[in-house]
């Protein structure tokens, strides 16, 4: 209960007049002391989010909803409400300009992400239906798949004879993330598959896949993953990054679920939170950075 009546207390009072005290001292305002006494990344961004969700000027809580095409405008509009001259900081605007495409960009990240989401998988899409066949091909090059209704889904760790059932929850997101994966790391997502098909510590390839990507994307939705995209996009985090961090997850649980043997997939739900909670233990340092370095483009 104190925590939360100091809490409120120094939010509402004290960080003002704190603010304002640090001002009169050093000439200079708080958002011009982060973006100077942090490299750029998460630590700098995060406060400068912070800095700016809390202030009571309009402009600046306003800044954190800006387009992309208007950043530009935003950073001098907050130069001129804090009256800072670019001669006398001249790297302050590039500074928050970065900081403002990366909070902004994070926003609309997780809606393009959300988009896919929603997406349903369509076998009347040709595009829907030519990403899944490319899928098959990159994964089994050497086997022809008979027909497109078929158990041979299953050696790729769908479910049924037609994996358009197993994408209803992530939609068209978890099929993007198998193919990002098995296109831009080749050799790692068949060595991956040789392990889920392992017959006594395998698991289902695909469907633990399209889990993972509810990972990634319920991560994504919490703003958990803030620190890692602020460390690894200098810029506006794309989807292709979202993709990347998916890359990252299916790798690293691989290596986590070979390592811990469990006895049977019947403990996935177990295993799947204890690496759950190792990822979030990550994202809580401030030079997070979850990037799958292993290999390139195959």
């Amino acid at each position: 209960m104190f925590g939360y009546i100091w809490e409120y207390v120094y939010t509402s009072f004290l960080r003002y007049w704190l603010k304002w005290l640090i001002r009169q001292v050093t000439g200079t305002c708080e958002l011009q002391r982060i973006c100077s006494g942090h490299k750029p990344g998460a630590a700098r961004t995060t406060k400068a989010e912070y800095s700016l969700q809390s202030s009571k000027n309009k402009v600046l809580r306003g800044a954190l909803e800006t387009t992309k095409d208007s950043l530009e405008q935003c950073v001098d509009q907050i130069m001129k409400v804090k009256n800072i001259k670019p001669a006398k900081d001249p790297k302050f605007k590039e500074s928050l300009h970065i900081c403002l495409l990366q909070i902004t960009g994070y926003s609309s990240l997780y809606t393009s992400v959300e988009d896919l989401r929603k997406e349903v998988f369509s076998s009347d899409n040709p595009e829907h239906e030519a990403m899944l066949l490319k899928l098959w091909d990159l994964l089994m090059p050497t086997v022809k798949l008979e027909s497109r209704i078929t158990k041979q889904w299953g050696d790729i760790g769908f479910q049924g004879e037609d994996p358009k059932t197993d994408f209803r929850g992530m939609g068209l997101l978890g099929l993007i993330n198998l193919v990002f994966f098995s296109e831009n790391y080749t050799a790692e997502a068949r060595q991956v598959l040789s392990h889920a098909n392992h017959p006594k510590l395998g698991y289902s390839y695909a469907i633990v896949g399209i889990n993972l990507t509810e990972m990634a994307y319920s991560l994504l939705k919490s703003g958990a993953l803030k620190p890692h995209f602020y460390n690894t996009v200098q810029g506006t985090p794309e989807l292709q990054h979202f993709h990347q961090l998916y890359c990252y997850l299916a790798y690293e649980f691989d290596k986590f679920w070979v390592a811990e043997e469990p006895e049977s997939i019947m403990q996935f739900n177990q295993y799947r939170e204890k690496f759950h909670n190792i990822i979030r233990t990550h994202l809580q340092d401030p030079g997070v950075c979850l990037t799958l370095t292993v290999g390139s483009k195959n």
